[in-house]
């Protein structure tokens, strides 16, 4: 078990302190007070209109309110019993203004009109003081969209769904998972629900419903012999749905030789009982040679590396210095955007960054700074071609939009810029075909151990399970494998991209940056894909 695992894994006992958009304000609370309705869209446009006008009255130019409701559950089991389960709800508000050519902020939990009048007058002397110190914003033009509202298109609340049921789907998974060989079995649905509202005195009122779940589970065996064991993860992804993703449908079901795979539905007893005889098999598993290979990634796996490589580096706060502190700044410095030739991959790679991809992590309706959400080019035929942007950085790039990347992880956080879903676009091969074409390779599945330089150029990433390729075929496992490469490397050695029909989702519930931290989730959609000539070396160690 890798020591991030460890700690995730254990950290379960402490329940929503794992979860997203918690913050020291949360409230534990009874699972059937999530069912009780937020606070009515009229009372809303009120108490918005009331720090709205405060602000405009103490000499702000431009100002906006989120109204935040968080709501955010956690079950977790091991084996036959419930270790945790954890609800909590955080409700207050943040004000934004800019006054004097600043950016001031101030937050409370006291949901009046006095209440945000208070914290319209502290972000405007924020803003003014801080104004002696900073140069004035740019604001990227934006139209208000008066009174508006979007939802994630979800089939079943979560939250409605009984804990008594949940618990008893993920005694059963453990049950799984035991019976057909595994020695411990944790397992855990953390599920988040944001009710955002947003206005400003651009002219927008804007009512947004965010669910979000994340089913997950680790296996563990032993060999009683030597004392070592392995584990396996779920395969699964966290998604931008509601509970319908547990509820499998056969559809859903992708094959690659004899594994099972899984697409926009989750079936989570199918998926305990492959890990549990896979963790028998990575037990007798040969380790692996270090040497060139050719890789088949899985977008189980490959999508940690496309938030690693691709997503952070193509944030323009990183690439201008302005976020450092946490995991490093970029290598796509501005003149190679400007060059229009960077070559970051090979004609068969493009990126595209979108806020609106069904069952994404970051898809939403509207951003934190009002803006609506669309899509766009990263890297067209190999070439950087963009970043992503919020409103005060659009002006830098010669945009007259943003490109609606701003987010605050609760409502007593500074919005700032925060990833969208980026996502690599399928080509037109099989896979099937290209493990026939593949001499000497390893096929590679699920997120494991990952490492990255402070500029996202060099790297080293391993899988869960390794399989290895010889004369075509699929001839057993590895162990111990890692690949290491560089960004611009990696990416210029794909070989071939797999259809639409093999196109998933992977992704991160819950992404570090800034300081003081904040915490956001995203999506990374892509095919399965095939890069030539690898570096690989073995991790394994002799104790």
């Amino acid at each position: 078990m890798q020591r991030k695992d460890f700690l995730q894994l254990s950290a379960m006992g402490f329940g929503a302190l794992m979860l997203p958009n918690t913050n020291l304000l949360a409230n534990d609370i009874s699972a059937s007070d999530f069912l009780a309705p937020n606070i009515d869209v009229a009372i809303k446009k009120q108490l918005a209109d009331a720090a709205l006008n405060t602000a405009k009255s103490k000499g702000a130019s431009y100002a906006d309110i989120r109204i935040n409701r968080y709501l955010n559950q956690v079950v977790a089991t091991r084996e036959k019993r419930v270790e945790n389960v954890a609800n909590s709800e955080s409700f207050g508000l943040g004000v934004r203004v800019i006054a004097n050519g600043c950016w001031g902020f101030a937050a409370t939990n006291d949901v009046t009109k006095e209440g945000v009048a208070k914290a319209a007058e502290r972000a405007v002397a924020v803003a003014k003081a801080n104004a002696k110190f900073s140069d004035p914003v740019q604001l990227a033009p934006q139209k208000g969209y008066g009174e508006v509202s979007w939802k994630t298109p979800i089939q079943k609340n979560a939250f409605e769904v009984p804990i008594k049921e949940k618990i008893d789907l993920l005694l059963n998974v453990n049950s799984e998972g035991l019976k057909n060989g595994g020695n411990f079995v944790s397992s855990s649905i953390f599920m988040v629900n944001e009710q955002k509202y947003f206005a400003s005195t651009d002219g927008s009122y804007i009512d947004q419903d965010v669910h979000r779940i994340w089913p997950n589970f680790t296996v563990t065996k032993i060999d009683k012999a030597t004392s070592k064991f392995e584990t396996r993860n779920a395969l699964c992804a966290p998604m931008g749905m509601g509970y319908e993703y547990l509820i499998p449908q056969d559809s859903e079901k992708l094959k690659s030789g004899n594994l099972i795979l899984y697409k926009n539905r989750y079936h989570m007893l199918e998926d305990v009982r492959q890990a549990a005889e896979q963790v028998a098999e990575k037990l007798k598993a040969k380790s692996i040679d270090a040497g060139k290979y050719d890789l088949i990634l899985d977008p189980s796996q490959l999508f940690l590396t496309i938030h690693e490589s691709v997503g952070h580096p193509t944030e323009l706060d990183r690439v201008l210095g302005y976020e450092a502190n946490f995991a490093g700044t970029s290598f796509l410095t501005l003149d190679k955007w400007r060059s229009k030739t960077f070559n970051f991959g090979n004609k068969l790679v493009n990126f595209v960054a979108d806020k609106t991809q069904r069952n994404g992590l970051a898809t939403i309706g509207y951003d934190d700074d009002g803006v609506q959400c669309s899509n766009w080019d990263i890297i067209k035929d190999g070439i950087l071609v963009n970043y992503q942007t919020i409103r005060d950085q659009a002006h830098i790039l010669g945009l007259t939009a943003s490109q609606g990347c701003s987010y605050a992880e609760s409502w007593s956080a500074v919005p700032f810029q925060r990833m969208p879903n980026v996502s690599l676009l399928p080509g037109n091969d099989k896979v099937a075909d290209m493990i026939k074409n593949t001499e000497k390779g390893i096929y590679m599945l699920g997120r494991n151990s990952y490492s990255i330089d402070q500029q996202r150029y060099n790297f080293q990433f391993s899988s869960q399970l390794a399989y290895e390729i010889k004369n075509g075929a699929i001839v057993g496992m590895f162990k111990d494998a890692s690949y290491q490469s560089n960004t611009q490397e990696f990416w210029n050695s794909c070989a071939a991209i797999a259809d639409k029909n093999d196109y998933r989702l992977g992704g991160s519930f819950s992404d570090g940056k800034g300081q003081p931290s904040q915490s956001n989730a995203v999506s990374h959609g892509c095919a399965t894909t095939k890069f030539t000539g690898i570096n690989v070396i073995n991790t394994g160690r002799k104790i």
